[in-house]
């Protein structure tokens, strides 16, 4: 994975654009429903940017970084994390042109989703369900919300243009040519979200679509809609192309059409019932900057190595490791243990690592979630931590993965670990010599009592029977 002084350093200099006019209405938005996703920080980034660009325009003058880190008051890798925030929840689009050595950015601000996109979008709202609660979500789409006026009683009286209006020629060959937009320049207008920016190759709609054939469903209704519907379930819940096809028949109506709210519902239904689980939330996929040891240019190896494991995702580290993409199980078990076990993505990022060079690569779940299980009881933030704890149990884990290999047998009586206090000084033994001819004589003595013993008893019956 790149690191951030390949891609960012703050003598570059930075133009923002707008990718169309923002209004008020964008700032409650980004304000109320997106900064509790990407925080404070994010979102003071994208307001900071926005302010530099003038009224009625749709840009700003050029600036160097420098001047982003002093007028926040962030460092240059906060900024890059930062950005790269906007970037995946589709709110910045990053541009560079090179000069030389020299780098020139143009951060180009997408607007924030309307509120009945985002409402409905089933991924963002999902996510700010499970951030702020039941309560305050339904007061925030409250907020955005509205009386219908018109209703099926009103009968619509609109005129048409040519209803009220009369007019000449309209082949005025001078007024189109003043009104064509010169090359370069471009003209005011109301901006749009395409909407969240996912990858449609990590989804396999080749299978999807021979599996549909199995079940006399035509791939026509798998529209550009519903197939970012599907994209974004997937992503969600981690639903692949054969369990899709099952949700998909749930969802047709009587159309012989996909019914998007009942496929978000199904798939919704699906991921609580397979993971027993609350929804799932939008964490971080790098490791917090709150809780890095490493801000600058790492010096020495142990250093790149930190700042390479708090600066890659999860998924990028299994990537780096295996050369290829993760398959959806060792997915599932990342994910189990960055929402199951809370732990950051450095500090899962070491536990990937550790595992898969004691294990020839594999990732065991049972073996994965019991050192995930000890490091969130020993409450591990950091990387730095985990690197100590994974070198000081090092012996325990590999008795963890050795046992994990062998075959059960007959349970043992497992000798429990006492405290300190609880154990008594015992007096030292005495050598072995002394103690074995100590041992010889009494087994003598008593051998011979024991013969004493014996002659004794068959007198006494003998007498007796002869009585």
């Amino acid at each position: 994975m790149k690191k951030h002084w390949n891609e960012i350093q703050p003598v570059d200099l930075y133009t923002t654009s707008l990718q169309g006019v923002l209004h008020e209405t964008d700032r409650k938005i980004l304000t109320l429903l997106y900064q509790p996703l990407i925080g404070a920080k994010c979102f003071s980034l994208y307001m900071t940017l926005w302010a530099e660009v003038e009224e009625n325009r749709l840009r700003s003058s050029g600036s160097s970084h420098y001047h982003l880190m002093n007028f926040m008051d962030i460092n240059i890798q906060e900024i890059y994390e930062e950005r790269m925030k906007l970037e995946g929840l589709g709110l910045l689009k990053s541009y560079v042109k090179k000069h030389g050595d020299s780098r020139e950015f143009v951060y180009v601000l997408q607007p924030p989703l309307t509120p009945e996109q985002f409402f409905n979008d089933g991924m963002l709202n999902i996510f700010l369900y499970r951030k702020i609660g039941r309560a305050h979500f339904l007061r925030l789409k409250e907020f955005f919300m509205d009386d219908q006026v018109i209703t099926n009683e009103h009968q619509e009286i609109t005129k048409d243009f040519q209803d009220v209006f009369t007019t000449g020629s309209l082949m005025d060959q001078e007024a189109m040519e003043s009104s064509t937009t010169p090359e370069g320049k471009r003209l005011m207008k109301t901006a749009e979200n395409s909407g969240l920016p996912l990858n449609s190759e990590e989804f396999n709609f080749s299978l999807l679509e021979s599996s549909l054939r199995g079940v006399m469903i035509p791939k026509q209704v798998l529209t550009k809609p519903v197939r970012e519907t599907i994209l974004k379930l997937s992503h969600l819940y981690g639903i692949q192309a054969l369990e899709m096809k099952n949700l998909l028949l749930t969802a047709v109506d009587e159309q012989d059409e996909i019914d998007l709210e009942l496929l978000r519902k199904s798939a919704r239904d699906w991921y609580q019932l397979e993971m027993n689980e609350e929804l799932p939330e939008l964490i971080n996929r790098v490791q917090p900057a709150a809780l890095r040891s490493v801000s600058d240019a790492p010096q020495t190896k142990e250093e790149e190595l930190i700042f390479y494991l708090e600066t890659t995702s999860p998924r990028q580290l299994l990537i780096d490791i295996s050369g290829s993409q993760p398959s959806q199980s060792d997915m599932k078990i990342i994910e189990g243990i960055l929402f199951q076990y809370k732990l950051s993505a450095g500090v899962t990022n070491v536990l990937i690592q550790y595992v898969m060079l004691k294990t020839d690569m594999k990732l065991t779940k049972s073996y994965v979630e019991k050192i995930a299980s000890h490091w969130a009881r020993k409450q591990v933030k950091t990387v730095s931590d985990a690197m100590e704890l994974a070198k000081s149990e090092h012996r325990q884990y590999l008795e963890w993965a050795e046992n994990k290999d062998k075959p059960k047998r007959r349970k043992s009586i497992r000798k429990e670990k006492l405290p300190e206090w609880f154990q008594k000084e015992e007096d030292p033994a005495p050598s072995s010599s002394t103690e074995d001819e100590d041992f010889e004589k009494e087994r003598q003595l008593l051998e011979a009592e024991l013969k004493g013993t014996r002659k004794k008893e068959g007198e006494v019956s003998r007498d007796g029977k002869d009585q």
